[in-house]
């Protein structure tokens, strides 16, 4: 049974002209989670990313201390959400422009945002793709070898609800609480995917605290 091990991205840059790119916490986070499933002994795992520069970064870091030959595989499926086109949909700009510099006030408009695109169809329709996304990684990986797939919270958070049967409610607020460079894994087997863990976070914990950010 091939286990696929799903990680978000390291840090990016909340605040900057490119948020898209990650930052020196970000940086040393990809690393140290290459450094992580290494020592989980995956049996050699394809690695697939998504497109985003932040998740494709993040790849690239681990896989190195992980000693992960490569080529790094990309799919579209694993891209976060487009977080500024939905808060330029269902949420006034007037309110959005005050919160770029605070990510807790900027987080409470994106699941205002997040519920209006549920109440939609958006959200069944994403988390689908990442159903979807799942189980054409499992299908390709070689027998006997295992997967590494760096995605984002949103993708995280809907398919660990998907996995579970729970509402688009659960999968947002599972995205809220997703651990920049956290860990979720899954077996995938005869039966279908199974979630065997979410958002492991410990290798940010003890000395390395400082490490643990959500944003």
């Amino acid at each position: 049974m091939p286990l696929v091990a799903i990680v978000r991205h390291g840090q990016a840059s909340f605040g900057a002209a490119d948020y898209d790119a990650l930052s020196a916490v970000g940086e040393e986070q990809s690393s140290l989670v290459g450094v992580e499933l290494r020592r989980r002994g995956l049996r050699e795992p394809e690695v697939v990313a998504g497109t985003l520069r932040r998740q494709r970064h993040t790849a690239s870091l681990l896989m190195a201390a992980a000693g992960y030959p490569g080529p790094c595989g990309t799919d579209k499926r694993w891209d976060e959400f487009d977080h500024l086109a939905l808060l330029s949909r269902y949420v006034d700009p007037a309110r959005v422009e005050p919160t770029r510099q605070d990510s807790r006030a900027f987080q409470r408009l994106l699941d205002e945002a997040l519920e209006a695109w549920t109440r939609d169809g958006g959200w069944a329709a994403f988390t689908a793709d990442a159903l979807a996304a799942l189980q054409d990684v499992a299908e390709a990986a070689p027998q006997g070898r295992d997967a590494v797939v760096v995605s984002s919270g949103g993708v995280i958070g809907a398919l660990a609800a998907g996995l579970l049967g729970a509402p688009a409610a659960t999968g947002i607020a599972l995205n809220r609480v997703a651990v920049n460079g956290a860990i979720t894994l899954v077996a995938v087997g005869g039966r279908g995917a199974h979630l065997l863990t979410f958002n492991d976070h410990a290798h940010f914990t003890g000395p390395r605290r400082e490490l643990l950010t959500y944003r």
